[in-house]
């Protein structure tokens, strides 16, 4: 049962990306520049807040 819930999450998430990717190839290059630079700095500000949740984790452990 957990192998199809994992496959169906699997399923979905593909279609959001390819959704997504379908939207920026789909603009006019001025738009699609737009949008991929409002992306990058998303995922970038996501990377430090991963980063920083991930270094107070490991203090949290290794000072337990």
């Amino acid at each position: 049962m957990a192998k199809a819930g994992k496959t169906v999450a699997t399923l979905i998430v593909g279609a959001a990306i390819g959704a997504a990717l379908g939207y920026i190839l789909a603009t006019d290059k001025d738009k699609r520049q737009e949008d991929l630079a409002n992306l990058k700095d998303k995922f970038s500000d996501l990377k430090d807040k991963l980063s920083k949740k991930s270094k107070e984790l490991e203090e949290d452990i290794f000072n337990a």
